[in-house]
């Protein structure tokens, strides 16, 4: 196949935004930023999940509380109505014995309660306390996902733009080459992910490999508008300005 110096510099143009591409393809699924965000995000998730699970344990402990007052409560009503029996000077004995028997009974009980009440709200207090901090670094984070979000957005928004300047300057390109050029381009392109390439000294530019002697001597001896093709990779061989040596 025959190509014009003017063809082959057009298509080497190609091959450079066709890598361009390939480069910005890659950068898409490989951002810091991307990454950077999903690290945040994961910490804003495992701190929203501390913070409902605080959330529950002082649901727990407020029921227990409840519970606790109301059996204090429960506890000083009795001793009331047998506080009122002995002051009422109306019981015998035997009922007098028996009621300052369920008053001490019921001191105890109370006392008990109490200090449970006072455990269980000693220990809301302190995860209230902690609800306080892993609220604060909840509202942080999404502050800092917030901020991630739009870095990973303003990042793939300039890729995009790159890849639109890229393949409408493609488009180009490819509308001024020869259709069979471009046929062999875009078939090795697709065999090997690189069509073509400069020939760079004795090493194609595709697949970096150096080309013996004897291949370069045909190379060298092959006029300036011969299509050639690396003898390893089958990429186009661009000689742009001449071999270099």
């Amino acid at each position: 196949m025959k190509a014009e110096v003017p063809q082959q510099r057009s298509l080497l143009e190609v091959a450079e935004l066709d890598a361009e591409l390939s480069r910005a393809a890659h950068r898409v699924t490989h951002l810091a930023e991307h990454q950077h965000h999903e690290q945040v995000q994961a910490d804003h998730l495992a701190a929203a999940d501390r913070l409902a699970a605080l959330a529950i344990a002082i649901e727990d402990l407020d029921a227990q509380v409840s519970r606790f007052e109301s059996e204090i409560d429960g506890v000083r009503q009795r001793e009331d109505r047998d506080r009122q029996l002995l002051d009422s000077g109306s019981v015998n004995p035997k009922q007098l014995e028996e009621l300052q028997h369920e008053l001490g009974t019921l001191e105890r009980r109370q006392s008990g309660l109490e200090d449970s009440l006072l455990e269980v709200m000693e220990r809301r207090e302190q995860l209230t306390a902690e609800q306080a901090e892993e609220s604060a670094k909840v509202d942080a984070l999404q502050q800092d996902l917030d901020n991630a979000a739009h870095a990973r957005n303003e990042a793939i928004a300039e890729i995009d733009r790159l890849r639109a300047e890229c393949g409408a300057r493609r488009g180009e390109v490819v509308a001024g080459l020869d259709p069979d050029l471009v046929k062999l381009y875009e078939r090795q392109r697709a065999a090997s992910g690189v069509g073509a390439a400069r020939l760079l000294g004795r090493r194609c530019g595709a697949c970096r490999i150096e080309i013996d002697q004897g291949e370069m001597a045909r190379i060298s001896a092959a006029a300036d508008d011969e299509v050639l093709r690396c003898p390893e990779c089958g990429a186009i061989l661009l000689r742009v300005g001449g071999v270099e040596r």
